[in-house]
């Protein structure tokens, strides 16, 4: 171990690399924000540090951008395309029908505490950058639903139109997965090749989103200490409540959405949470519902007596689909930015967002930071681009800095969702060891 850590630093800028990224990503934020707030009391040095350091700042969003829509599209693809038509059968549509309705619970509850609250009003730093953020667009609904069907596909994917493509690829891998489980041998092995190379694609994907990934600690820093520079200690209280505000919301959801469906199924809440704790933990932890896969398997089984043939279906798509902790991520982050560039959402951006982060679930990654992509898929559709020196860059890049930390929340409330889903599935389908509860 001494030695593989001692090669680990003797490489290239192993000083950096080998530090933790959770870690390097907080260093920056603490960092940023202590040379923002030095500068915010020496005015006449901002201007200069500005000028100087935005580039580096700027090169971080462009990256960042330059991902989102092939993650999307392939990300979705594989997803829809994983499970084949005669696996989508009577557990297969419970455990979809499960996992999409919490999530757009999940929202509902995020929004109605993000109208509550008003995360980020009072902060606004419309003119704090040197290019104004596009105010949310007033759509009506009707055609908000009407835009989400392409009617060019390859012209959506040109210019980022996110709706389409979450239309257009879902339907997509459905039709592949349809040709995947075609009896036409050819026709299927042709279909199972393309979804690999989908698949392979969205794998490299996730890969480039990691080296990104590497350089967020210096694009936080950059960006922090611009907003800080620019807005003072002001902005402390602001991120301190979202992040509040958020936890909130995945405490409000495991208590009453798990915990009444739960009921309503005639189990216990408590020992819910007592057999699935291992797994939320470690979800905590690791930020990733990939990695806690087969620890999620493990409690659902040996702790809370659901059949293997339940979990080893509905947990894997669980965790491709099944991401209330990140809508609810999403929801009230995408509410705070709008409120901090005094372009607060309206009822149709805020039905866009149910929307939106339902479907979007299917293609979030369960790794580390996936929720950080898809939130510039969220600010785009609701009209709110992330661009380079816009107070819309600024205001992401605050919640950028205390994503390491949502994060470990939404991750841990995935994994208890797909949990939850497995025992009610099972419940429903008597495949539940009654003993256990």
């Amino acid at each position: 171990m001494a030695e593989q850590e001692g090669a680990k630093r003797g490489r290239f800028m192993g000083w950096y690399f080998g530090v933790n990224l959770l870690t390097r990503i907080l260093i920056g934020l603490l960092l940023g924000a202590l040379v923002g707030l030095f500068l915010a009391f020496n005015p006449g040095a901002a201007g200069p540090y500005v000028a100087y350091t935005k580039f580096f700042g700027d090169i971080f969003i462009r990256l960042l951008r330059m991902i989102v829509v092939p993650v999307i599209f392939f990300s979705l693809i594989t997803g829809a395309s994983s499970i084949t038509p005669h696996q989508l059968g009577r557990v297969g549509l419970k455990t979809l029908a499960y996992y999409l309705g919490t999530t757009a619970v999940a929202v509902f509850i995020a929004l109605i505490l993000a109208d509550i609250f008003n995360p980020g009003s009072g902060l606004n730093i419309a003119g704090s950058a040197g290019v104004q953020g596009k105010s949310a667009a007033q759509t009506s609904l009707a055609q908000v639903l009407l835009n989400i069907v392409p009617m060019n596909p390859v012209e959506s994917l040109a210019k980022g139109d996110v709706l389409p493509i979450i239309f257009f690829a879902l339907i997509f891998g459905i039709g592949l997965s349809t040709l995947r489980d075609s009896g036409n041998a050819d026709i299927a092995k042709y279909a199972d090749g393309l979804f690999h190379i989908c698949s392979t694609i969205a794998e490299v994907m996730y890969k480039l989103v990691g080296g990104i990934m590497q350089y967020a600690p210096i694009g936080v820093f950059v960006l922090i200490s611009i907003v800080f520079a620019q807005q003072g200690p002001k902005v402390i209280g602001p991120l301190v409540f979202v992040t509040l505000l958020c936890y909130i919301g995945f405490a409000a959801h495991v208590c009453l959405v798990y915990g009444g469906i739960l009921r309503i199924c005639g189990l216990s809440f408590t020992k819910f949470l007592r057999g699935v704790h291992e797994a939320s933990i470690t979800a905590f932890v690791t930020r990733s519902s990939s990695a806690t896969l087969p620890i999620s398997m493990r409690v659902s089984e040996e702790n809370l007596g659901v059949s293997r043939s339940i979990t080893s279906f509905s947990l894997p798509i669980g965790a491709t689909v099944n991401m209330d902790g990140t809508s609810i991520y999403l929801a009230i982050c995408a509410c705070f930015i709008a409120n901090v560039v005094g372009a607060p959402l309206g009822f149709e951006q805020q039905a866009t967002l149910v929307v939106l982060a339902t479907l979007a679930s299917v293609g979030t990654a369960g790794v580390p930071g996936a929720g950080a992509i898809m939130m510039l898929m969220v600010l785009e559709a609701v009209g709110l681009p992330v661009t380079a020196e816009s107070p819309v860059a600024a205001a992401y890049a605050m919640i950028l800095g205390i994503d390491a930390l949502l994060d470990m929340g939404r991750t841990c409330l995935n994994v208890t969702g797909d949990v939850a889903g497995v025992v009610v599935v099972g419940k429903s389908e008597k495949q539940l060891d009654a003993g256990k509860w």
